[in-house]
């Protein structure tokens, strides 16, 4: 693989700052604050392997099928989600690149505010005494994230910083992931060893990796297991289609596309296992038996599913030796994590709005002030980021439901074979596997588990929490939103076709893609050539 790619404006400069990238895009609180909450609250009473096991499954027929989806469509289009479903299926179907557009800029709202937070505790306990309670470290939380004004700041200082981070496109993002990321995988790695060598730590892994067959029997572990999989490797998040944009022919998108994620899943593996570990040494030390353990600790979200990140990590690392140090690494590698995911996030809400003709400074400031409005109530309330967190991650469901819509209209071999095995120049063979997960098996295992969660959430309701009344996780609360949204954009869409420019001709069904100059691809035998690969875009513009 060359280290430096061909000098080519707007796109990565190097295949070490594009890999990094991609893997910035992925790796966030996701991994350490998300993945250790959900695996001990889908673990059963003998562990958490089946959790696991449907994860992991996950990964290899949701996640990364999805994965090469986008890296293809954003690399042959040069258009980030709203286009890119204009061009390829027609102007009436923009309202889905929209959709996936607006599902990330609703995960970024609350999700830099919970950036805001770590940064916060990282410059709290350079000089704060570590609490030793669970009442102590719960009234440190709430005096800062509910009593105070605090978040509000925090959130504003996360989105300031990602201001400049994206304001000169694929340059500074570049810079940024090229800087952040391995310190990230550092401190991480760093922190690991250091848990693992703790007395009782095997505890914690055992029952990480022990099995509770009966898990599999419950809805609600499969629906988090793929909204987790797909928050934690951002599939059908459109983040891929953006960054994708920056790519050439030269980048092996296949490559990338299974290898990376299978990389960020290590991830969070170690995040659990560093999680875990740490749990079961100290309260183990501390007298408490395994089920008082899970029960008590590892399930306890806490206000706005913080508990287990926020309240309890900090108190664990008290009784270790060394644990100040521990501490702010393990705050710092989740700021550092956090905010390379948030890059992403705005530069896909930028790229969007760029696409539709603004300039590309006044849209970055644009963007961003719109993130840190939409994520005020997340910043004030502590609830209202709770229910956001969970609508617009399981969210991500229906993404990868319009992308799989998107390929099948376009035609699914003919999509493989276009965007991936007759483009690429050095990329692995994309196999007619790809072709029945993303005609069939995917759109079926997506389908029905957005079914069966709203089946056994009707059936599962009663007096006091019935299904039709809003809470943050009920079931009419999350359709309420995506209803409201979906029929916002369907409408926008419908109302820009209708009063477009007079100069659009009834019989253009689509937006012409680039041109093959635009594409500033290079034959690898051919520096500076364009071949007839790229003819293919021309004929499009004729004939779209």
């Amino acid at each position: 693989m060359a280290e430096t790619q061909d000098h080519q404006p707007n796109t990565f400069r190097t295949q070490v700052g594009l890999v990094l990238s991609c893997v910035g895009c992925m790796v966030g609180t996701g991994n350490i604050w998300r993945f250790p909450r959900i695996l001990a609250n889908n673990s059963g009473g003998e562990g958490c392997l089946q959790f696991l096991m449907v994860w992991v499954l996950f990964l290899f027929i949701w996640s990364i099928p999805m994965i090469i989806l986008e890296y293809g469509l954003g690399r042959y289009t040069k258009r980030s989600t709203i286009l890119s479903f204009s061009s390829l299926i027609g102007p009436k179907s923009a309202w889905c690149g929209a959709w996936i557009a607006l599902v990330s800029v609703g995960i970024s709202a609350y999700y830099s505010v919970v950036i805001g937070w770590c940064f916060y505790y990282l410059v709290l306990f350079t000089y704060h005494p570590l609490p030793t309670t669970h009442d102590a470290s719960l009234a440190l939380f709430n005096e800062f994230a509910i009593d105070s004004y605090w978040p509000v700041l925090c959130h504003g200082v996360a989105i300031l910083l990602s201001v400049p981070s994206v304001m000169w496109s694929v340059k500074s993002i570049e810079i940024v992931n090229s800087i952040i990321v391995p310190l990230f995988i550092l401190l991480l790695f760093i922190t690991f060893v250091w848990c693992m060598t703790l007395e009782y730590s095997g505890l914690g892994l055992k029952f990480m990796f022990s099995p509770d067959w009966a898990g599999f029997g419950n809805p609600r572990m499969w629906v988090d297991a793929i909204s987790q999989n797909a928050f934690d490797t951002g599939a059908a998040s459109g983040l891929f289609v953006t960054y994708s944009t920056f790519m050439t022919a030269e980048n092996g998108v296949v490559r990338y596309g299974r290898l990376i994620p299978i990389g960020n899943n290590i991830i969070s593996l170690l995040c659990g296992m560093l999680t875990f570990s740490t749990v079961f040494s100290t309260q183990t030390q501390a007298g408490l038996n395994q089920t008082q353990i899970v029960d008590e600790i590892l399930r306890d979200n806490g206000p706005a599913n913080t508990g287990l990140t926020f309240v309890w990590i900090p108190i664990l690392y008290s009784e270790i030796r060394g644990g100040y140090v521990l501490i702010i690494l393990f705050f710092f590698a989740l700021s550092m994590a956090g905010f390379s995911s948030l890059v992403a996030n705005v530069e896909m809400f930028v790229h969007n709005v760029e696409d539709l003709g603004a300039r590309r400074i006044p849209a970055t400031i644009g963007c961003c002030l719109i993130i840190f409005i939409l994520g005020l109530g997340s910043a004030i309330n502590i609830n209202f980021l709770e229910n956001q967190d969970f609508v617009w991650g399981f969210a991500l469901l229906i993404s990868g439901l319009f992308f799989l819509y998107l390929v099948i209209r376009y035609g699914v071999t003919n999509y493989r074979n276009t965007f991936y095995n007759n483009f690429s120049t050095n990329d692995w063979h994309l196999g007619v596997s790809w072709d029945y997960i993303i005609k069939y098996l995917a759109p079926l295992e997506g389908s029905f588990l957005l079914i069966w969660w709203m089946v056994d959430t009707i059936a599962s309701s009663s007096a006091a929490h019935p299904w039709y009344g809003i809470s943050s996780q009920s079931f009419m609360a999350t359709i309420v939103q995506w209803a409201f949204w979906m029929l916002v954009l369907f409408v926008i869409n419908r109302v820009v076709l209708r009063y477009r420019s007079r100069s659009y001709s009834p019989n253009d069904e689509r937006t012409p893609l680039p041109k093959a100059d635009e594409l500033m691809m290079y034959d690898s035998g051919n520096e500076g050539v364009t071949t007839s690969r790229y003819s293919k875009l021309d004929d499009d513009d004729d004939t779209s």
